[in-house]
């Protein structure tokens, strides 16, 4: 089976056919349509390679991302999936797992498939090996970056606003005693978080020491290991802030293993909102980010760039984490805890 025998069933000049398998505007959508009727009837399979090699456009779209293991990343990445299903390109996933050598074989695996455009959501991208990308004119989409020069947009998330608006939800709530497990140092985006947090306590003259402050790895392993630190050194709190809602799970398994309860002897927020947060028990408050959103908003960027449309998509997508309350959070019901 082959382009032509398409051709001649739907009516239609092979040149046509090419057109609709790579998603012309130019064709009729009636025209279209038959076309498609023809390739469903026939079981024909276009040939992706064959087809990129024509038109050198490869249809295909990078995306890299930092910790597949943490479902904040799956649940974008089926996001970003279902929008390049229903815009017919394909995807080609990498995986950093934070480390620079792993990311640098990430960008030569998107260079070597001629990508059309990459989405990079990770905030630990190294300036040259953006300039691969834009040396090529491959066009970008940068999580937690500036974006600079044609064929580049950003999309910015207000962490510090989320964390902000945890610790005011704790404050009315009746806390004074509260802490705070962070994620790794060399993490722009953790290190922002404990920053909007020290500030947070600030503006409500909560007194912090350096024992307020545990730090974690954004894994449940390192929440469970910082909630011991922090009953073991910390008295007198009665809520604890995380990082992460990975982070906060493993806390919340801590606090269980010392005999203390959430939320009574100790409240607990996370950040990220991801699916499971909602099923722990008791379901976790947490900042949630908008996923969906954020992805969309990458790969119609980059669905812009890629067809030259003659509007060009914003420069910068600035979403504003919201918290979502759940029975993990409550007013202290008993003496602050003090370590067991």
């Amino acid at each position: 089976m082959n382009i032509t025998a398409v051709a001649r069933k739907a009516r239609v000049s092979t040149a046509t056919v090419s057109r609709t398998i790579n998603g012309s505007a130019s064709v009729q959508p009636k025209t279209a349509e038959r076309v498609r009727k023809a390739i469903a009837e026939l079981g024909f399979y276009p040939d992706t390679n064959a087809r990129a090699l024509g038109s050198g456009r490869s249809s295909l779209y990078g995306l890299i991302i930092s910790d597949i293991t943490n479902p904040f990343f799956p649940e974008l990445v089926k996001a970003f999936e279902e929008m390049a299903v229903k815009h017919q390109k394909e995807i080609l996933i990498a995986n950093t797992g934070y480390d620079p050598r792993r990311l640098e074989l990430c960008v030569r695996r998107m260079l070597q498939r001629r990508v059309d455009g990459v989405a990079i959501m990770t905030s630990e991208m190294d300036d040259s090996l953006l300039s691969d990308f834009k040396t090529r004119k491959i066009p970008l989409v940068l999580l937690d970056r500036t974006a600079s020069g044609p064929g580049v947009s950003s999309i910015r998330i207000d962490y510090a606003g989320g964390v902000l608006e945890a610790v005011q939800h704790l404050v009315t709530l009746g806390h004074s005693g509260i802490t705070f497990i962070s994620g790794p140092d060399t993490l722009a985006t953790a290190r922002e978080r404990l920053q909007a947090f020290r500030d947070g306590c600030e503006r409500h003259s909560i007194r912090l020491t350096p024992k307020h402050i545990a730090h974690g790895d954004h894994g449940v392993e390192g929440g469970y290991r910082a909630m011991q630190d922090l009953l073991r050194d910390c008295a007198g709190f009665t809520a604890v802030v995380c990082s992460n809602d990975l982070t906060a799970i493993g806390a919340m398994e801590t606090i269980y293993e010392h005999g203390l309860r959430i939320p009574e002897d100790i409240s607990v927020v996370g950040y990220d909102d991801i699916l499971l947060s909602a099923y722990t028990r008791p379901g976790l408050t947490t900042v949630n980010v908008p996923r969906e959103e954020v992805a969309g908003a990458a790969f119609l960027s980059l669905l812009s760039f890629d067809q030259g449309d003659d509007a060009a998509p914003a420069p910068e997508h600035i979403f504003v984490p919201k918290l979502v309350c759940r029975r993990s959070t409550a007013s202290p019901a008993s003496p602050p805890c003090t370590p067991a």
